[in-house]
């Protein structure tokens, strides 16, 4: 209990805190952010159950064979884990923007865009290339690529004060047609009679790891994740995008270069969505075909929401 302590002299109540209060306030600001974290999971799974119920399935069975394919088999657990690279690098783009305040979600375009580039740039380089020297150039690529494609919503968000949910969702449209143009007609291998670039080997692509399917580009996006991580919590420039991302009218009266920062925000979160796409080409795919879309972005938003790592 906190317990009360006169004050000195002046007749007034002094409450002091019981040892230990602070302490059990942050495990219950623990445990209410798990909660939250893990309700909107086990929403979804009633609502899909009883979906799949409605539509004659049956839910435990359906349930059981996601998670036996999906995480207790061998192959599972590789497809799994593969599947992460992309979503962790994309993640930690958005785990710069939504903290800024900044809606970017033009993340399928940018990744559709700078993996057409990475895939036909790839096996041009790599029969006289080392293969660190590669791999490093299709990432700079990649990240170049991916925040080049923001550039056109980034300076209407900070020159015009355009929302940039429009006008980044518009650029998915626009970046699938282009992508699918480049392939078409730039960077088309006339071997083929199915309108794709040229293949990068097997031999040239990221190396694997523990003997599986896994590459080193899961290890990419993890560091990525907790760089990304470490910058908006202990740096900075992370402390002023977080001050944007909650009070933007405080922060341009301190005196932050507002259209600055909002164009680093884009071209940071952008420039990791084209990395996604680097190391899914040089990691699994290896070449793009035309109207490729993965569609990753998307199934990124909710996972940063849930991973807590959409604001402050």
């Amino acid at each position: 209990m906190t317990e009360v302590a006169p004050s000195s002299g002046n007749g007034s109540v002094e409450f002091v805190p019981e040892p230990g209060l602070g302490r059990g306030l942050r495990l219950g600001g623990s445990a209410n952010s798990i909660l939250m974290a893990v309700l909107p999971v086990v929403a979804a799974v009633i609502c899909g159950g009883v979906l799949l119920a409605l539509l004659g399935r049956d839910p435990v069975s359906f349930y059981s064979n996601v998670v036996g394919h999906g995480l207790l088999g061998s192959l599972g657990r590789q497809e799994s884990l593969i599947r992460m690279a992309p979503l962790l690098l994309i993640a930690a783009g958005l785990m710069i923007a939504f903290p800024a305040g900044i809606w970017n979600l033009g993340t399928d375009g940018q990744f559709v865009v700078a993996g057409v580039v990475v895939a036909a740039l790839g096996p041009e380089l790599a029969p006289n290339t080392n293969d660190l020297v590669l791999f490093t150039i299709l990432f700079v690529v990649g990240f170049a690529v991916g925040a080049a494609w923001s550039i056109i919503p980034a300076v209407m968000k900070a020159w015009f004060g355009m929302n940039e949910i429009i006008t980044t969702l518009m650029t998915i449209f626009l970046g699938l047609s282009f992508a699918s143009l480049l392939v078409k007609e730039f960077f088309d291998d006339p071997s083929t009679t199915v309108p794709q670039t040229k293949v990068l080997a097997v031999e040239d692509r990221l190396p694997r790891m523990f003997g599986s399917r896994v590459h080193i580009g899961l290890v990419v996006g993890l560091v990525a994740v907790l760089a990304v991580h470490y910058m908006m919590t202990r740096t900075s420039f992370g402390l002023r995008l977080r001050i944007v991302g909650m009070n933007p009218a405080a922060a341009e009266h301190a005196g932050m270069n507002m259209r600055s920062l909002t164009l680093s925000i884009f071209l940071l979160s952008s420039g990791f969505a084209g990395l996604a796409a680097a190391v899914e080409i040089a990691g699994v795919d290896g070449m793009v075909r035309a109207e490729w879309n993965p569609a990753f972005g998307f199934a990124v938003v909710p996972l940063v929401f849930l991973a807590r790592f959409h604001g402050p």
